[in-house]
């Protein structure tokens, strides 16, 4: 049989406490701006990008608020219950192709990459 040898504790001065560990900050990693959040608070309610969108966007300079965030997510969830999978969203001179099942854009345009007026690959419409 193995006896447990008790360690005493330390004798401290009168009116002095044991030292103790200082709370340590849970780890934040890097911070990340408020805007950036905000939208992707904003996203996760609504539509994703694609990173093929994203770069549609960036290259196209198409910059989308709030309001036509919600828009847009307010289309895909009309075109799915009307049972759509691959959407297309025109919105003002923008055009969105969307996943509707997936709840993300695929690909986006302004009015001067429309220029053919052809869209493939979709089952629906939706003019916001």
């Amino acid at each position: 049989m193995v006896d447990k040898v008790m360690y005493p504790q330390p004798i401290l001065p009168v009116g002095t406490s044991r030292p103790e560990a200082k709370p340590q900050k849970p780890d934040q990693g890097p911070q990340v701006p408020f805007k950036d959040l905000l939208e992707a608070q904003i996203a996760s309610g609504g539509v994703k990008f694609s990173s093929h969108a994203q770069q549609r966007m960036e290259v196209r300079n198409i910059r989308l608020t709030g309001a036509e965030l919600a828009k847009i997510s307010s289309a895909v969830d009309k075109a799915a219950q009307k049972g759509a999978r691959d959407s297309l969203i025109m919105m003002n001179n923008l055009a969105f192709v969307v996943s509707v099942k997936n709840k993300t854009v695929i690909t986006a345009m302004d009015d001067v990459s429309m220029k053919e007026h052809v869209f493939t690959n979709i089952d629906s419409a939706v003019i916001v």
